[in-house]
């Protein structure tokens, strides 16, 4: 087991990052393709490169650029571009893993203020890490939950033993070949975070795992962080679960 358990923040790094996040003032780095430097692979407007503010020490970060619409979001892309951008990530994630170079990989989305993230435009980050193990940190149980949905190899539920606390959405896939139905059941995770929630909420993120053979995708929405999971680590789980997923039925009409 690695000794290693926390990654290393550059803040002389950090601190120079371009922030467009509620700061209109500030220029979008993405936008500017032909500025771009050091990409590492293209697909139409979908286009990974190295991370120019890398701020994790003993990590290759890449950040993966979405989409060349600086205001669009997951929630909104047409299944054509949704399922590019998601065969895309997943492969050059997997392409990572399997190059033998890292202790892991870690692959997530941050999406607004409250998510982590630094600049709007929408991306994803791809990050090997060379110390660190996350799979360490992660439990069989964290995926487990009410059933929403399922199709083929997939399965959509909404977590009864959330890592964080209260409501956290799962998509689990056990073939590869069944990768534009995981793409649905995110984007329509999301579009319900973003526009059907009880709670008005802004932010979320997206999170990749490999756990006993499968891939996971955990999908969270984002407010203050609870303080009992801040001080001791310890989650919080709704008591309308049940309610949730129905109310996602019935939207959605699955």
């Amino acid at each position: 087991m690695s000794q290693f358990t926390h990654l290393e923040f550059l803040q002389n790094i950090g601190s120079q990052k371009p922030k467009t996040i509620n700061n209109h003032e500030t220029q979008c780095p993405f936008c500017q393709v032909d500025q771009l430097e050091n990409i590492l692979a293209q697909q139409d407007t979908i286009i990974l490169l190295k991370n120019k503010y890398a701020t994790l020490k003993d990590t290759f970060q890449t950040v993966l650029i979405e989409t060349d619409q600086c205001q669009s979001d997951l929630s909104l892309y047409t299944k054509e571009h949704l399922y590019q951008l998601i065969d895309f990530g997943v492969h050059h994630w997997l392409e990572m893993v399997n190059s033998g170079k890292y202790t892991s990989v870690i692959f997530f989305k941050n999406h607004g203020p409250l998510s982590g993230g630094t600049i709007r435009h929408p991306h994803m980050q791809i990050v090997g890490l060379r110390n660190i193990n996350y799979q360490h940190n992660i439990n069989k149980a964290d995926f487990m939950g009410i059933e929403i949905a399922s199709q083929s190899s997939v399965e959509f539920n909404l977590s009864s033993k959330p890592r964080m606390g209260f409501f956290e959405y799962n998509v689990l896939l056990h073939d590869l070949k069944d990768l534009q139905i995981m793409a649905d059941y995110i984007q329509l995770a999301v579009h319900y975070i973003l526009h059907h929630n009880h709670f008005k909420c802004e932010s979320y993120n997206l999170f990749f795992y490999q756990i006993d053979g499968q891939i996971a995708c955990k999908i969270i929405p984002r407010y203050i962080t609870p303080p009992l999971f801040v001080g001791y680590s310890i989650p919080q789980v709704a008591s309308n679960l049940d309610e949730i997923v129905d109310r996602i039925k019935s939207i959605y009409k699955l």
